[in-house]
């Protein structure tokens, strides 16, 4: 009997261990089921200012001069003479003299029409004396009229003809004289020159560029639609501001738009338009500390666009599929859907969507959803204290700026 209770000894244990732990098992209390409740989104907002804005339109262009010209010889001869101005960039008034063509064949051209001219005149001066001779022979003649021959009219045309070819003679070598000096046509700029002292030059040798100083054109590229912008397409006469890096800081020109090309490029699909700067290289007057503004020169502009009312201008990252987060005053989120009139690189034109004073989130638009609660930064909540911008709230309020 022994033998048989120490054999089942381990069996009697199992069996109390067991069914002490089903006791505690089915006797124990459920834990207390409560809702995770999800911290409020912190967010930091801007309040909405309507403003009355001229939707400017940004471009960019090259600075060109209005007009330039090639410097080309109308006669022949060796070079006896180069201005110290013509040089690539010598800057040059209106009728200078720039070179100088051997002149002496010209010159005795011009004696040899002076001669010829002088002989003309002889000659026509005699005939007219011959033919007041020829009259006092012919009042006597009862025959009728005197026939012109015997009055020498065909003689006497003949001279004058003559006459005349010899002063238009006189006045071809007279310019052709007047060409050998080459001058400045208008005030300008030396962009090359293309010849040396003493060359042969022939007609027609291209001496050199130059560009005139006196107005500055840049085209400037704008999209079709960007036109709609501009008080008038047609005649775009407005206000460009241009501005450029120059010795390392940014200078800027204001001008006008003159003119549009009125074509579509076919290439980059554009509207070009055509501002002007007058006096780009400060010839007429210089202020203090004002740079001329120099030919091949990248610019950026900025064209005056049409003033509109009841504007309100977004910082542009905020706005998503033309919706914006507008928090109500209870806290209370709205995605609202709004009216872009314009956008630039950095913000957003909004028109008849927004009222002054509410409030638009500045946090990433693909995290909220309307009716939303959120906590704004720094605002004092319901119990009246202002809302602890602890080091957890700042850590989520720049982790969402860094998401936009």
């Amino acid at each position: 009997m022994i033998k048989i209770i120490r054999r089942l000894t381990p069996l009697f244990i199992l069996f109390f261990f067991g069914m002490a732990a089903w006791l505690l098992i089915n006797t124990k209390e459920s834990p207390e089921q409560k809702e995770e409740e999800k911290p409020a989104q912190i967010v930091d907002v801007v309040k909405v200012e309507q403003q009355t804005v001229s939707l400017n339109l940004p471009s960019y262009g090259v600075v060109t001069p209005k007009n330039k010209t090639q410097l080309v010889t109308e006669v022949k001869g060796r070079l006896l003479s180069i201005s110290p101005n013509f040089v690539a960039g010598g800057v040059v008034k209106k009728g200078e003299q720039l070179a100088m063509i051997e002149p002496s064949d010209y010159e005795a051209d011009l004696s040899q029409a002076q001669a010829s001219l002088a002989q003309a005149q002889a000659a026509l001066e005699e005939e007219i004396a011959r033919g007041e001779v020829a009259k006092n022979d012919w009042k006597g003649y009862d025959g009728g009229l005197p026939p012109e021959l015997g009055l020498r009219l065909p003689q006497l045309k003949k001279e004058q003809a003559n006459v005349k070819f010899a002063q238009a003679a006189m006045a071809r070598a007279e310019r052709n004289l007047e060409r050998t000096i080459i001058r400045a046509p208008f005030e300008g700029i030396i962009k090359t020159r293309m010849v040396d002292l003493g060359q042969y030059v022939t007609l027609g040798t291209n001496l050199g560029e130059l560009y005139d100083t006196r107005i500055a054109e840049i085209r400037l590229p704008l999209a079709n639609n960007d036109l709609a912008y501009l008080e008038s397409v047609d005649k775009p006469d407005t206000q460009v501001t241009l501005s450029a890096s120059l010795v390392g800081k940014e200078v800027s020109w204001t001008g006008d738009i003159v003119r549009s090309e009125g074509v579509i490029d076919a290439d980059n699909r554009m509207v070009y338009l055509v501002a002007e700067i007058k006096d780009p290289y400060l010839r007429e007057s210089k202020h203090q500390g004002q740079l001329p503004l120099k030919y091949g020169s990248f610019v950026t502009a900025i064209i005056k666009g049409r003033t509109v009312e009841g504007i309100v201008k977004l910082p542009r990252h905020i706005v998503r599929n033309n919706q914006v987060a507008v928090v109500s005053s209870d806290n209370i989120v709205e995605v609202r859907d709004v009216n872009i009139v314009r956008t630039d690189v950095d913000s957003v034109y909004i028109k008849d969507s927004l009222l002054d004073g509410e409030r638009i989130s500045l946090t990433k638009l693909s995290s909220m959803r309307s009716g939303q609660s959120v906590k704004i930064l720094g605002e004092a909540d319901n119990s009246g204290s202002k809302s602890p911008q602890t080091d957890e709230d700042k850590e989520q309020h720049l982790a969402a700026k860094g998401e936009q």
